[in-house]
Parts: structure tokens; C-alpha cells; sequence
């Protein structure tokens, strides 16, 4: 009876344990099972976001399609004319005497060339600017400029803070007499952080230097606008080109008498690569006011 006793015990205490370890198991599998779905929501979740931001990327897209465009230019009405030719320039349909000013920036003129071309009588070349610059393209334009016929002047390009003797002796050292068939011309464009009165003071003083060295008055070269600011009323005793690249010609704010105009920065002539500066004279003015007077 005992032994019988003994064996029931120690099967009930094996049933327990069984029944214990059941229990664990269960509860372990339990716990783990509501990980797996929020991993897959998380995952989820970022997809959905991820796709809210690309549709909002597209409705502003859509956005910046829809955006009226700017309106067009009225058209020029001059192309509706049967007669207009865009290719046309000045010197194609007027009567007066034209011509161009050259520097080093158009490189090598094609003289020959440009010596055919009848509509251009006269060339301005830049031969000094400062007081120890040297147009490098001077001397090769002078003499084939004269071989090819064409009316040649020089001019200088004025530094109102450089010595005034300086320059003289630079420009008078390559603009000979000898070689000139107008008037010298001295460029004016800037007034190198002078104030006016003593611009216009070193202005003139040039002006009257370079007038006793050739014996007779230079051309002075200008700007429209830079004439009204800062040189009316202060150059009447001296011819005037004006530059304006504007369809109608300059009108000066004292109104005085302008001899030619530059009309153009952007010509085109056969011979020239590149953009060439063209003027032309002004009402009955004539080539004949600006020749030299070899004395």
C-alpha cells in the first residue's frame, strides 16, 4: 500500500511539472505574437507618407504648369510692310557721307575690302589713350588704310588724371601730320574721378595743347548724355561727334550745332569680323569742315 502511494505521488508531482512547463511554453508563444503586426503597421505607415509627400510634390507641379505664361511682344509693325528690309542699314538709304572708327577690338581689317566699299569715305582710327598706350593695330591700319583709298584721322582716348604733356607727347609721337587726312579727334568718355570744374579745366587745357601741336582745332568725341551732364556750354568753339545708338538723331540740351554721329556701336561692313562703330555727318555738314590743313 505504500509503494502504491509513493507512485501516485510522484506521478502527480510529473503531471504538475508537465502542466507547469505547458504553461510557459503558451505563454511565450502569447507574448511574442503582437510584435510581428506592429512592425508591419510602422512599415506600412511609412509607405503611406512617403506617397502623400509625392502627390503633394505633383499638385505643385501641376501648379507652376498652369501659371499663365507672360505675354508676347507686340510684334515690330514695320514687318508688315512689303518693303521693309531688316538687312537695310543707314548708309543704304540715306544721301550723307558715312564712315567707322576702328581700334585693336576688330582685329585685322581686310582693307582692300573695306577700301571698296564706297559708302564709307572717311576712317577715324584710335592711335594712343593715356600716357603710354599704343593702339597695338595703328600703324598696320594707317598705311592700309591710306594704300585703299579711305579719308584717315587718329584719335586719342583722354585720361583726365594723366599729365596732360604725357599725353601729348604719346599721341603727337603717332599721329604725324604727314600721315593725316582729318582733323585729329580726341575721345572723351570719362571724367577718371575728377571732380567737374577740375575735369573741364584738364579737358580744355588738352583741347588747347593739342590745338597749338597741329595748328588747328581737334574733333571732340563724346557721348550724348555725357555732353549734357557735364560739358554743356563748355565746347562751343570746338566740332562735335556725338554718339547715340538711337534711330533719331541727337539733340544736345544747349541745342547747339552737332558736325556728325555716331549712330552705331554694333555695324557690320564687309572686311570687318565683328561689330564696327559707323558715323555719319549731320545736315550740311561735310567732309570737307574736318580735313587737315597741311600748313
Amino acid at each position: 500500500m505504500a509503494q502504491k502511494m509513493e507512485a501516485m505521488k510522484r506521478s502527480y508531482i510529473f503531471y504538475i511539472i508537465l502542466l507547469l512547463i505547458g504553461m510557459m511554453t503558451a505563454g511565450d508563444a502569447l507574448g511574442a505574437r503582437p510584435k510581428k503586426p506592429q512592425r508591419r503597421t510602422r512599415a506600412k505607415t511609412t509607405k503611406v507618407v512617403k506617397k502623400k509627400a509625392r502627390t503633394k510634390s505633383k499638385a505643385k507641379g501641376r501648379t507652376k504648369v498652369v501659371r499663365a505664361a507672360a505675354p508676347k511682344p507686340a510684334p515690330d509693325p514695320r514687318l508688315n510692310d512689303p518693303d521693309y528690309n531688316p538687312f537695310l542699314q543707314c548708309e543704304d538709304t540715306c544721301g550723307h557721307v558715312h564712315g567707322i572708327d576702328l581700334s585693336r577690338y576688330q582685329g585685322d581689317v581686310f582693307w582692300e575690302t573695306v577700301g571698296e566699299n564706297t559708302k564709307m569715305a572717311y576712317v577715324y582710327l584710335k592711335a594712343t589713350e593715356g600716357g603710354d598706350r599704343i593702339d597695338p593695330k595703328f600703324e598696320r591700319n594707317i598705311n592700309l588704310a591710306h594704300r585703299y583709298g579711305l579719308k584717315v584721322g587718329s584719335y586719342h582716348f583722354f585720361r583726365p588724371k594723366t599729365p596732360l604733356q604725357k599725353q601729348l607727347e604719346n599721341f603727337t609721337a603717332q599721329c604725324l601730320p604727314g600721315e593725316q587726312d582729318l582733323i585729329p579727334m580726341i575721345d572723351v568718355e570719362t571724367m577718371g574721378g575728377l571732380q567737374e570744374d577740375q575735369f573741364c579745366d584738364s579737358l580744355l587745357t588738352f583741347l588747347q595743347m593739342v590745338e597749338h601741336a597741329y595748328r588747328q582745332k581737334p574733333l571732340v568725341y563724346t557721348f550724348r548724355n555725357f555732353y549734357n551732364w557735364h560739358l554743356v556750354g563748355k565746347l562751343d568753339d570746338y566740332q562735335l561727334m556725338i554718339a547715340l545708338y538711337l534711330e533719331e538723331e541727337p539733340v544736345l540740351a544747349d541745342e547747339r550745332d552737332i558736325t556728325m554721329w555716331q549712330y552705331t556701336g554694333k555695324g557690320r561692313i564687309v572686311g570687318i569680323n565683328g561689330y564696327v562703330d559707323k558715323s555719319r555727318f549731320l545736315g550740311k555738314h561735310g567732309l570737307r569742315e574736318i580735313r587737315f590743313r597741311h600748313h
